[in-house]
């Protein structure tokens, strides 16, 4: 699978049923076969495919630190002897 970052142009038709054919020199490009799922995003004009794999390791790279924060987070309002935060949040559990 050969990629470049490099804009790639390609002309596709409609058909009737709303359906695109994706250029078999970018299917394989891209390493897309028959029968793969791809998700598609769309934001304002702007359509994008891509594969749900790589979508998964764009959220994954994107809230990396997340467990981090909210350790850190945590961590200060714990240390916060003189706030009844927790026994706020635990009768309202109750």
């Amino acid at each position: 699978m050969t990629t470049t970052n490099e804009p790639t142009f390609k002309k596709v038709k409609v058909s009737a049923k709303g359906q695109i054919s994706i250029p078999v020199k970018v299917q394989r490009e891209m390493g897309i076969e028959k029968g793969d799922e791809l998700i598609m995003i769309r934001k304002g004009r702007r359509i994008v495919l891509e594969k749900p794999e790589k979508i998964a390791k764009l959220l994954e790279d994107e809230f990396a630190d997340l467990d981090e924060i909210t350790e850190a987070s945590l961590a200060r309002m714990w240390s916060r002897k003189g706030e009844d935060v927790w026994n706020r949040y635990l009768k309202a559990e109750a």
